[in-house]
């Protein structure tokens, strides 16, 4: 059995090349992106947790360039 790979939302931003703030913005306004572990004050999160945070900065990005360009 392998042990799983957890990461904090530091380490999420750096893998997906995004600031911290974004992720820390989804983690904190998603209640369902929850944290697989804890590690005294860390939060720990699973591929599964990555792959939504992922998702959601991708849909908050087409949002954006669909506004820029006047479609709705």
């Amino acid at each position: 059995m392998s042990v799983p790979q957890l990461r904090t939302p530091g380490v999420i931003a750096r893998e997906l090349g995004v600031p911290l703030h974004r992720v820390s913005h989804i983690l904190a306004t998603r209640d369902y992106i929850r944290p697989a572990a804890r590690a005294g004050i860390l939060r720990l999160y699973d591929e599964k947790a990555i792959e939504s945070v992922q998702l959601e900065l991708e849909a908050i990005d087409a949002k954006r360039r669909s506004a820029k360009v006047g479609v709705h």
